[in-house]
């Protein structure tokens, strides 16, 4: 590692091990609240949660449906919202300050896959946004597969589940 001498324009030969390195970056590491970031995380999950709720009231009360039924067009509401909030920017601020608070399933999600997808958007349509977006759902699909084919075995083994 190479620093600037204080007296001019050359640079002298700096010799650390990885330990003190790691010591040393250490200390210019900025201090992180825990407790800080769990009441943070909380708070912005839970308004993304009471937003999600508020929706499907909406849909419940003015387009009088059954609550099972308002769940599916809130969900979409969630999404589009995430999207246009990631489009502009602002999901990405949110991010930064709730930090896993903003990962609620539907909207993190959402936000992962416009991401992907507006970070390649420069390599064109099919090979650089839907290409790149469907990375993430790709994994995600065949994780809950395989998670679901083991779960159905459980339950043929154990008996819990099915009509009898």
């Amino acid at each position: 590692m190479a620093v600037k001498s204080a007296g001019g324009g050359k640079y002298r030969k700096m010799s650390m091990s990885p330990k003190e390195y790691q010591a040393f970056a250490k200390t210019r590491e900025p201090s992180r609240s825990i407790f800080g970031n769990c009441i943070r995380a909380f708070i912005v999950g839970g308004a993304i949660c009471l937003l999600g709720q508020a929706i499907q009231q909406l849909f419940i009360h003015l387009a009088h449906m059954k609550p099972e039924d308002a769940s599916n067009p809130t969900v979409a509401v969630l999404i589009i919202l995430s999207v246009i909030l990631t489009s502009l920017g602002v999901y990405d601020k949110i991010a930064q300050f709730a930090g896993a608070g903003s990962a609620v399933p539907v909207t993190g999600f959402a936000n992962s896959m416009c991401s992907a997808a507006l970070e390649h958007r420069s390599e064109g349509l099919v090979l650089g946004v839907g290409g790149n977006m469907f990375k993430l759902a790709g994994s995600v699909v065949v994780f809950g597969t395989v998670a679901a084919f083991f779960v159905g075995i459980a339950h043929l083994i154990f008996g819990t589940g099915g009509a009898h």
